[in-house]
């Protein structure tokens, strides 16, 4: 059966998984357990693993279908493919593998890279607690150019992924 990604409003998607659910539409919210920072305490929490989606499974795919999905509250859209309208499917092979992902014993922990012209907040090394704007990234090595200004001089900073995150 054909999976497919629907993109909900931000932090609808407890809301929108329970509206699907009531509507009787198959649906898989993945979630993972991270570390929450709360004022005087860390907690464990569970959050979706893909922030703003969930999937949806169709036995068949019909417009009354797509309409009974995109008619619940909280959902923006389907996503679907580019210069078309026709929704597009997620392969079952990566449903089941992010269902085996999340019943693993492994840690998981999203992670968004900043892109080119974003800020970003330097996390380790001598830069520690700089902010700067990422000039250059180099997503499949990890490597980024941080643009930092010092006494209205601007120093670029080349980082490893894990030394910087988005602001």
């Amino acid at each position: 059966m054909p999976w497919y990604a629907v993109y909900t409003k931000s932090r609808f998607e407890d809301k929108v998984y329970a509206g699907l659910v009531q509507r009787s539409v198959g649906v898989f919210l993945p979630k993972i357990e991270v570390w929450s920072r709360r004022k005087d305490r860390r907690k464990k929490i569970m959050v979706p693993m893909f922030s703003g989606y969930l999937f949806v499974d169709f036995p068949e795919y019909t417009n009354e279908m797509k309409l009974n999905v995109l008619s619940t509250p909280g959902v923006v859209r389907m996503l679907d493919k580019p210069d078309s309208y026709e929704p597009l499917q997620v392969p079952d092979s990566q449903i089941d593998a992010i269902k085996r992902l999340i019943t693993s014993d492994v840690e998981i922990q999203p992670y968004i890279y900043p892109k080119e012209g974003e800020s970003a907040k330097i996390v380790d090394g001598p830069f520690k607690d700089i902010e700067g704007v990422v000039v250059q990234a180099d997503y499949h090595r990890h490597l980024f150019v941080v643009s930092i200004d010092i006494l209205q001089r601007s120093v670029a900073i080349k980082l490893e992924g894990f030394q910087i995150e988005k602001i």
